[in-house]
């Protein structure tokens, strides 16, 4: 793996450990009961994830494509390139992995992050006290593993549907491959690279549909729940575990919707 693969590869991974941390944030409003604030932290982790990988399509765009072409020019196949594309997904289950482990530590540290939210009102300072005043630090006294009863109970009642959590696989599949299967296209069909690099939205489109109609509401609606009463942080908590292993899953998918996603793209930019 050389610079330049690696540099995608942590950009990849610091996208979707952001989003699996983020799930944090939901444990950290209902233990300070904050939901407003805390849901005000959700929505910024997760437009920072989310539009993270569109943003950052341009720039795989320019960093990646020279790779591409350079394999177009040089006679390199198409499977030999293939092989980095899977990297780049390799390394999405991977931080999703890592934010699943780090999950009980964070989501004490987004507690004391909502606190001091309430107080200040504003993003910078929570940025700047997290960097100056101690609060990496604090990670470290938060430190904790998953507990084994998290996972042990998933066979009890979570609150959600079979339905839900398939949803929340395809939408995070989707959403991971988008971009990577728009270089790949150009790969496939040279003639047509520059549109294609342009088309991800095609893919990865509805799965942003999918999370902010679908599956964000009904979080929304179990931290509620939870507040008032109806059912138990307990609950919610195998909630987060059977979404946090439907992203992984998702992740997963992706290595095998990449090529025929980055088909469907060819015939699209073939059409336009």
């Amino acid at each position: 793996m050389d610079k330049q693969l690696l540099l995608i590869c942590t950009l990849t991974f610091i996208i979707h450990i952001i989003g699996t941390l983020a799930y944090s944030v939901r444990i950290a409003g209902i233990r300070t009961r904050r939901i407003a604030v805390s849901l005000a932290l959700f929505s910024i982790l997760m437009l920072l994830s989310r539009t993270s990988n569109s943003f950052l399509g341009p720039f795989f765009s320019l960093t990646f494509a020279k790779r591409v072409e350079t394999g177009i020019d040089q006679h390199v196949a198409a499977s030999t390139l293939l092989v980095d594309f899977r990297w780049l997904l390799f390394s999405a289950s991977l931080a999703t992995i890592l934010g699943a482990i780090l999950i009980p530590t964070f989501q004490r540290a987004f507690c004391r992050a909502v606190e001091h939210f309430q107080v200040h009102r504003s993003v910078p300072k929570l940025l700047l006290h997290t960097v100056f005043k101690g609060g990496l630090s604090y990670l470290k006294t938060s430190a904790s593993l998953p507990k084994p009863a998290n996972v042990t109970g998933l066979r009890e009642k979570s609150g959600v549907s079979i339905s839900m959590t398939a949803m929340n696989v395809i939408a995070t599949a989707l959403w991971t491959v988008g971009v990577f299967a728009a270089l790949y296209a150009g790969v496939l069909a040279p003639t047509v690279r520059v549109t294609s690099s342009t088309l991800s939205s095609i893919i990865n489109g509805g799965a942003t549909i999918m999370m902010a109609v679908f599956i964000d509401p009904h979080m929304s609606g179990m931290t509620d729940d939870v507040i008032e009463g109806k059912i138990e942080e307990s609950q919610f908590r195998r909630a987060v575990v059977w979404l946090v292993g439907s992203r992984l899953a998702g992740t997963l998918i992706a290595q095998f919707l990449l090529v025929p996603s980055a088909v469907v793209i060819v015939g699209v930019a073939n059409n336009l």
